[in-house]
């Protein structure tokens, strides 16, 4: 009969590592979309050590293939790829899509033939660029987005798609002999649940980038709101919140390891908000540079007549100007740290973040790292 000592050893390597002492459970993700555009990284402008993965924003689709968007792109992913001499975990990736870029996937997705086409250009960039995976932003699969190209087909085009990626880099991990990504970029409305099959598409991906923001936008609708409140508040007509979001992932199929939380590292401003409430939920006009960056935003704003309020069942913050009737909704160290111990509470995978320029003092970044207790020094935007 085999001892007990062998036969803890054997239960640690075949059960979650919560059950086997000494054991330690998988730590957060920490995703961060790195979007210079026409513009070349600076030496230490991205501090590689406070992030697990880079998603690279963004590669095109022209006549079905994967090219570069930016004329930096090439030395910018070289850049990106040298951090992991300091960070050996960290991961890059490149993202496809976005919310522009998106009319060409649902004719690129459309027939065998013309996915595998496009698989082959992935397959060469990532080779080219020394890369870890490919991230899809398709916005939106069977809905329209920037532009009005989508087909109801999309539904189950988007899962062959994706299927048929994971088999090419299954593939390719033998040969390159590293791990390959998948990952995805995804509507937090029950419409895109509606338009996609998450329960037949998580099995192909590693991970699902929930963009548990932009509820509420300037333009789109009367009044003003929380745009990533964690919860939602009963005063919310819409009802919206990420953790509401999480819970219809998890009711199509979607397991919880797999969901990483997105958070937005910028705000959103209204303008003509009347002073009830301190502004929100109250009737807002779209004003121009509505969407405002962390560093450049809050912390210029509580300067020059804002105030700060907190919003404790939302866990949300915002800002309001009673003289210019100005409204701002935004995140900052505090609802992230709240969003952190959600996300560990409800064993989701990480945090994905968009945008890293827009946290130009490094304080959001920061506050994720602490709440996942990753105390990096030094602190701040640089290395």
């Amino acid at each position: 009969m085999p001892d007990l000592a062998c036969l803890l050893a054997f239960a640690c390597l075949y059960s979650s590592p919560i059950f086997c002492a000494g054991a330690s459970a998988p730590q957060p993700v920490i995703v961060g979309y790195v979007f210079p555009q026409d513009n070349p990284l600076r030496e230490g402008e991205i501090a590689g050590r406070k992030l697990t993965r880079i998603n690279y924003a963004f590669a095109n689709i022209k006549n079905g293939r994967i090219v570069s968007g930016f004329g930096h792109d090439d030395e910018n992913l070289a850049k990106l790829v040298a951090l992991k001499q300091e960070n050996p975990s960290l991961t890059v990736l490149v993202s496809v899509g976005g919310w522009l870029w998106s009319g060409a996937f649902s004719d690129m997705a459309l027939t065998r033939q013309s996915r595998n086409i496009f698989i082959a250009s992935v397959v060469d960039f990532v080779r080219s660029h020394q890369l870890d995976g490919l991230d899809i932003d398709w916005e939106y699969p069977g809905m329209p987005g920037a532009t009005p190209h989508f087909r109801p087909e999309d539904k189950q085009t988007y899962t062959l798609l994706l299927k048929e990626l994971r088999a090419r880099f299954n593939q390719l991990e033998k040969e390159l002999h590293r791990p390959l990504f998948v990952t995805i970029a995804t509507g937090a409305s029950q419409e895109f649940l509606d338009h996609t099959e998450m329960d037949q598409v998580q099995k192909y991906v590693d991970t699902i980038n929930l963009m548990a923001y932009d509820y509420y936008e300037p333009g789109s609708g009367p009044i003003t709101g929380h745009h990533a409140p964690l919860f939602a508040n009963p005063a919310d007509p819409e009802k919206a919140s990420a953790a509401n979001s999480v819970e219809e992932y998890e009711k199509a199929g979607v397991p919880a390891e797999k969901i990483v939380l997105g958070v937005p590292f910028y705000g959103h401003v209204w303008g003509q908000v009347p002073g009830t409430n301190h502004g929100l939920f109250q009737p807002g006009k779209e004003v121009p540079h509505s969407y405002a960056q962390y560093g450049a935003g809050p912390d210029a704003m509580l300067k020059n007549g804002f105030i700060r309020y907190w919003d404790p069942i939302a866990e949300a913050p915002y800002l309001y100007n009673a003289e210019k009737q100005i409204f701002m909704s935004y995140e900052d160290p505090e609802s992230l740290a709240l969003k952190c111990k959600y996300v560990l509470a409800h064993q989701l995978k990480g945090i994905m973040f968009w945008d890293y320029e827009s946290d130009s003092s490094g304080a959001l970044l920061d506050a994720v790292n602490d709440g996942f207790g990753r105390s990096l020094e030094p602190k701040g935007g640089t290395q």
